[in-house]
């Protein structure tokens, strides 16, 4: 990845409905290089897709919860059965794999706190092997980023 490329990758990210016409001219290429770079970066696995931004609250879903789970045990299978069961959880958006006093971090998204303890007690609840559970109630945004900060390391001049 060259800084083209990088380049690329930051403006598709601040806006993935840019024509490769006006991608091209924000990026200083003619519009065919310019698709061939796209299409190699596709093919490469590191544009993976598209989608579109939708507001979180006017969608129906205003609250955000962080949630950090502890597992009993690190076994093999209670992790993969801890990570299953998350995956089939849609309202949550996110989980990460931690360091610390946490296991897991989730973000989830829901309608209302009614909503959230009923995710909890009958789907968070059913998942075996949760020694605890830690919620956090985001009461706004600060900021939310969708553009990567320039890995230093991974660009060459062009």
């Amino acid at each position: 990845m060259d800084a083209i490329d990088l380049q690329i990758i930051r403006e598709l990210q601040a806006d993935g409905r840019l024509s490769n016409q006006e991608l091209a001219d924000r990026v200083r290429l003619s519009p065919s290089p310019c698709l061939r770079r796209v299409r190699r970066l596709e093919e490469a696995g590191l544009i993976r897709g598209y989608t579109a931004m939708v507001d979180q609250s006017a969608f129906g879903l205003p609250i955000t919860v962080f949630v950090r789970i502890r597992l009993e045990r690190h076994t093999g299978d209670a992790v993969r059965v801890f990570e299953e069961h998350v995956a089939r959880i849609e309202h949550i958006q996110d989980c990460y794999l931690m360091a610390g006093s946490s296991d897991y971090l989730l973000r989830v998204v829901i309608e209302s706190l009614e909503a959230y303890e009923a995710l909890v007690r009958h789907r968070i609840h059913a998942i075996p092997g949760i020694a605890s559970i830690e919620s956090s109630f985001a009461f706004g945004s600060v900021k939310q980023s969708r553009v990567y900060p320039a890995p230093a390391r991974s660009v060459r001049p062009s």
